[in-house]
């Protein structure tokens, strides 16, 4: 299916500004309608100089040449006047448009990225969409800051212009005007084979930014390996890339103003001559002619800015393209119910299943979650532990089977709704860059002081927290840089339990936190477990021995199920992983 232009695309998305659009095109017209007539005022001052009682204006009703001259530096005061003004008019009305599409623009597309699973984001590099909701939406700036009025006037121009020409003669006219199709040809030539290019060119800035991105987030490892070198090789790789797709696109655009040049020559040389010829044959008037010589130029030499204009249209047109598709992609449709009034926790998977594009993650999973236990899934790296809670908390839905959270199947219920009920701490948690206090009751414009103590304190938090200079309102830094891993860990978890979720989600929330820390954690969640279901995912067993039932998994599959000291004394795969991480000898 052919795609919508994207001019239209962006018209589309701007259809709630589209008063401010049509009085921006309004105040260009007019600005360029005053513009043009200074030229016209040359003409008529020459034709008063020459001819005085005979002039064109003596014509109208202004018989002394004097009250004639009197008369065109009021004129001249007039359309300057206007001319100005509508030049300021314009050039706010195109700037405030511009500043309010960009900042539309990028709310939509970040609005539309939360909206979709994070399977689709995670499929894009971070960089691509920081590259598409920062330069891109900048790029479709630029152009309505200036490109979309130069367009306007330049065509405004050319109609206004060739009218005066055709109604003083329309011979001088016709050569006047002869270069403008070839240029436009022409223009429209280069603009085809810019296209292209320019796309690429954004593609090639999104792999550089990509790249900037990671290795930014990867800087100590890349210290820590002395691999500087290798990766300013990468970088610049990357960054040839985009030098060489922008000096491709260079090449073609740079050729457009020579062209436009010479065509334009051509036109200012037929109306230099003929027109010449005609005045000198008393056909044309002295004032006449200066007034088509100068609108010649005012005709034509605007076209030379052609080659920005398509320069700067193609790079926004390809921007345009690249938010529009992210705003395209369509948002799987999802359940709108609220959740179980009086909800306890209670989970159920009933034969759920689910692929990565064929590759099996979990098959056939039959689980009970009894409401106000504390359940563990354990097992290898790819068992399909972390999978199962992306589906409870809908990052995922399943291709067979579905889940329950107290009888109400999952997928019927609103992500946000049934997300509310759910208190989940990652592997690697996410800090905003606030204060702790904004961390721990994160999502709330005015966090409840008592309740972010509470839930520290919970978390067993508080200590470290009191400690640092300013309590709680200490700033944690980007991604939490000011902190501990274990700190971090913590407030995430007094993050969960600020909510006061009935579901409890950990996701081996205690894998890169020390034994001290991981036991001043399993302490913490002892306490948060209490009148609330538990579902942890660990590969360190030590964490998960007091829950109340584990789940081994392997393959996608449940292999075994049951209390600590039950899966010891089956000596299954249980207690082979127990020995391989404790060295414990277990006797039977």
């Amino acid at each position: 299916m052919t795609r919508e232009h994207p001019l239209r695309r962006l018209a589309g998305f701007a259809r709630p500004h589209r008063a401010s659009a049509v009085a921006a095109t309004v105040y260009s017209v007019l600005n360029k309608f005053f513009d043009v007539l200074p030229e016209l005022l040359i003409g008529v001052a020459v034709d008063v100089v020459v001819n005085q009682q005979d002039s064109f204006l003596a014509g109208l009703g202004v018989p002394d040449p004097l009250h004639q001259l009197y008369l065109l530096v009021a004129l001249s005061i007039l359309v300057w006047g206007l001319e100005s003004l509508f030049e300021y008019l314009l050039a706010v009305r195109w700037r405030g448009l511009a500043q309010e599409l960009q900042h539309a623009l990028r709310q939509a597309a970040y609005g539309h990225l939360q909206r979709l699973p994070p399977a689709v984001i995670e499929r894009e590099r971070s960089g691509r969409l920081m590259a598409l909701m920062n330069e891109d939406v900048n790029q479709i700036e630029r152009f309505l800051n200036t490109g979309a009025n130069d367009l306007i006037q330049v065509v405004v121009s050319s109609l206004l212009v060739g009218a005066v020409f055709f109604a003083l003669t329309a011979s001088l006219a016709a050569l006047a005007m002869l270069p403008i199709p070839l240029i436009l040809i022409g223009a429209f030539w280069f603009q085809k084979r810019l296209a292209p290019r320019y796309a690429a060119a954004r593609e090639a800035a999104a792999t550089v930014s990509a790249r900037l991105n990671n290795n930014l987030a990867g800087m100590a490892t890349i210290q820590a390996y002395t691999a500087e070198d290798f990766e300013a090789e990468h970088l610049r790789q990357a960054s040839d890339g985009f030098r060489a797709r922008n000096a491709d696109a260079i090449r073609f655009s740079a050729a457009i103003t020579p062209v436009i040049r010479m065509a334009i020559l051509a036109g200012f040389v037929a109306t230099l001559l003929y027109g010449g010829m005609l005045t000198l044959r008393g056909d044309l008037g002295v004032g006449s002619y200066s007034a088509l010589v100068y609108l010649t130029q005012r005709l034509l030499w605007p076209l030379t800015r052609l080659a920005d204009m398509v320069d700067l249209y193609q790079r926004a047109m390809a921007s345009v393209n690249r938010v529009m598709d992210l705003l395209d992609t369509p948002v799987p449709v999802r359940g709108t119910d609220p959740v179980p009034a009086n909800a306890r926790g209670e989970l159920v998977f009933e034969g759920v299943g689910f692929d990565y594009g064929g590759r099996v993650a979990v098959r056939d999973i039959n689980l009970h979650v009894p409401a106000g236990s504390t359940v563990a899934l354990v097992g290898g790296t790819g068992a399909g532990k972390s999978t199962l809670l992306k589906l409870l908390l809908r990052f995922l839905d399943p291709k067979q089977g579905r889940l329950l959270l107290d009888q109400a199947d999952v997928a019927a219920i609103a992500p946000a709704a049934l997300r509310r009920t759910v208190g989940y701490v990652a592997q690697e948690p996410f800090l905003t860059d606030g204060t702790v206090a904004d961390n721990i009751a994160y999502g709330e414009r005015q966090p409840d002081r008592e309740r972010v103590e509470a839930a520290a304190r919970a978390a067993e938090a508080h200590a470290f927290i009191a400690a640092m200079p300013r309590g709680y309102d200490s700033e944690v830094g980007e991604r939490g840089g000011n902190l501990s891993g274990g700190q971090r860990q913590r407030i995430a978890l007094a993050r969960a339990l600020y909510r006061d979720p009935k579901v409890l989600v950990l996701d081996e929330a205690t894998s890169a936190v020390d034994n001290e820390t991981e036991a001043a954690i399993q302490r913490s969640l002892a306490r948060a477990a209490q009148g609330r279901t538990t579902l942890v995912v660990a590969h360190r067993l030590s964490t998960v021995r007091h829950a109340d039932v584990i789940h081994v998994m392997d393959a996608g599959r449940i292999v075994e199920s049951g209390s600590h000291d039950e899966l010891l004394a089956r000596n299954g795969a249980y207690a082979a992983l127990w020995r391989l991480q404790t060295g414990e000898v277990i006797e039977l």
